[in-house]
């Protein structure tokens, strides 16, 4: 078996604690799989003291997410931080340019520089994967890129918020008004205490602009895509 692939992750909220809990559960499947094992090395995050419900003890902590994408020790960098710009935009800048394979989720990041990032991945001969940007565990990217690369697509289209389907379906169906619903739905945890990236339908533009560059092949401006909350 090869030598493990030593992964960092920036960002241990939800997603990312979730991440290194199935990393560790699924080591030996993943291992089998991939011919080699895989092992988190390294994490950042903001908050050291804060109880995660994972041992993290045998990993190196930096304070500076960017510095440890510099790492070069560092084979794969999983950016689970978020947002658009700032320290998540300069982590993956950073990991691409010492030529390191990246995983993100932000879907906010790739709708907005998913461009420049995938040909600074290409000139740097490593991958950009961000599959887990749109639709969660379904692999509609791959199902775009290699699926139907052979297909011409007329057009991209779905249901691209849970938040905002869940709400108008249960409007329809109980005839609540708008308000009463999205209390729910913070309530059951669906939407945030702050919801206006999924009511306001910034989340489904982030989606869109992503699967339109993907299907269609070429550039999307995120300021050219109609929302409307």
């Amino acid at each position: 078996m090869k030598s493990p692939l030593k992964i960092a992750v920036a960002g241990l909220g939800t997603v990312g604690a979730g991440t290194l809990q199935l990393l560790d559960r699924q080591a030996d499947l993943l291992a089998q799989r991939a011919g080699r094992r895989m092992v988190v090395v390294a994490v950042s995050a903001r908050d050291r003291r804060r109880d995660r419900g994972i041992d993290l003890s045998a990993v190196r902590w930096y304070e500076d997410a960017a510095a440890m994408a510099a790492d070069p020790e560092i084979d794969v960098v999983v950016e689970l931080i978020g947002g658009a710009d700032g320290i998540a935009q300069k982590v993956v800048d950073t990991a691409l340019q010492h030529g390191k394979h990246v995983v993100t989720a932000n879907k906010a990041l790739m709708a907005r520089d998913g461009t420049r990032l995938a040909a600074l991945a290409e000139d740097k001969r490593v991958v950009l994967s961000f599959e887990a940007s749109v639709a969660g565990g379904i692999p509609v990217i791959k199902t775009l890129r290699e699926g139907l690369a052979g297909n011409r697509l007329a057009r991209v289209y779905g249901i691209l918020n849970g938040t905002s389907n869940y709400i108008l379906t249960t409007m329809r169906e109980t005839a609540h008004e708008f308000s009463e619903v999205l209390a729910e739905a913070q309530k059951l945890g669906y939407a945030e205490a702050d919801p206006s990236f999924d009511i306001d339908g910034i989340d489904a533009a982030h989606k869109l602009a992503i699967l339109a560059s993907v299907g269609f092949g070429r550039p999307v401006d995120l300021d050219g895509v109609y929302a409307e909350g």
